[in-house]
């Protein structure tokens, strides 16, 4: 590693806002550091554009602030881009049209890039929000991006597949939380009222679809609450339920609220792609978890070891039911389920990997 060697991030979304990089990314910063790297990070949407993006309407402020996005692109591949030792692009470097940083930086410039993904961003998945804009998203251009790196970092063995086709450099590093610094608290599974709960972006809540009768109809037998944890509140048709406005300082108090965390999907090729990272942060903190038998899920959760994977409408209750009625038993699988994320999931197990990337 040279001396002092220098970083450069690009990344899509302003830093602490965007789960996917604050995990797979940001987290990785001061172990970086420690280890004598200079960081930079290059954000194509500032804090405040940020907070329009999803907002409905907003059409002329959305523009400009793809504007100056595009803008800051064509500053930094006019200068200090090429002062960088590394360059690390975190799923696209400009949200919209085609690959021209990533471009530039392999064909004209020559420069080694690391690209990383944790989704299917491959296939068309556009909020309706911003369903106006969705044919110019570009999804092509991720078989690009990993052609074109010196080396492709997916977040579980689907994307990994996916990757191979355009590359041999090709490195699993899934989701991570850090065990040591945040995740480093357990769930104090106490007498009271029980919580079933749910974490996720606005965009995500349709997912809730696919568990809300199960959970109707439980709680017609338990007397239980349902939280929600997430940027935006849906509307429920739920007798007992409570919405919790995410926030990053509060996010691992929230989720110590609940007493069994769950992930339901649909048995799509979108779902394939994703990582499992409300698991990940379900298990880190010792709350079994109830998910569907849908990609990475499979391979997070051990069934009946640290938590239930279901396909099934009644595998979801039968599964929910005993864990709302055993107590010891949310409490051996949260257990183990913590065990299973230090071992595999964290920060400090996947560090060296990590780092090898730098090199």
């Amino acid at each position: 590693m040279p001396k002092q060697a220098k970083i450069l991030f690009i990344l899509p979304y302003p830093i602490g806002f965007a789960p996917s990089q604050r995990f797979r990314v940001e987290a990785f910063f001061p172990l970086l550091q420690e280890h004598g790297f200079q960081i930079h990070n290059s954000c194509f949407f500032s804090e405040a554009d940020w907070e329009v993006l999803y907002k409905k309407g907003s059409l002329g402020q959305k523009t400009w602030a793809v504007t100056r996005g595009f803008a800051s692109r064509l500053a930094l591949l006019a200068g200090k881009v090429w002062c960088y030792d590394y360059i690390f692009i975190h799923r696209e470097a400009s949200p919209l049209g085609p690959p021209f940083v990533e471009w530039f930086l392999a064909k004209v410039g020559r420069k080694k890039f690391i690209y990383d993904f944790d989704d299917a961003i491959w296939i068309p998945n556009t909020s309706k929000e911003n369903r106006i804009v969705g044919w110019i998203k570009a999804f092509w251009k991720v078989r690009y991006n990993c052609s074109w790196a010196y080396k492709v970092v997916g977040g579980n063995e689907y994307l990994i597949d996916y990757a191979r086709r355009y590359n041999n450099n090709v490195v699993s590093i899934p989701t991570c939380v850090d065990v040591e610094a945040r995740h480093n608290k357990l769930k104090d599974s106490v007498t009271g009222k029980l919580t079933i709960g749910w974490t996720g972006s606005h965009s995500t809540l349709h997912y809730l679809d696919e568990v809300i009768p199960v959970i109707k109809r439980l709680q017609d037998e338990f007397d239980f609450d349902f939280i929600v944890i997430a940027n935006q509140a849906p509307v429920l048709p739920l007798k007992n339920w409570t919405f919790i406005p995410w926030q990053e300082k509060t996010e691992i108090e929230d989720l110590l609220k609940l007493d069994i965390g769950i992930m339901p999907l649909k048995p799509d090729t979108w779902s394939e792609g994703k990582c499992g990272f409300k698991l990940i942060q379900y298990l880190a903190l010792g709350i079994p978890a109830v998910a569907s038998t849908v990609g990475v899920n499979s391979k997070i959760i051990n069934q009946g070891q640290n938590g239930f994977l279901c396909t099934t409408t009644d595998e979801w209750y039968l599964a929910l039911r005993r864990l709302l009625q055993d107590i010891n038993l949310r409490n051996d699988l949260g257990i183990r389920g913590r065990k299973k994320i230090v071992e595999e999931y964290s920060i400090q197990s996947q560090e060296q990997t990590f780092l090898k990337l730098f090199s």
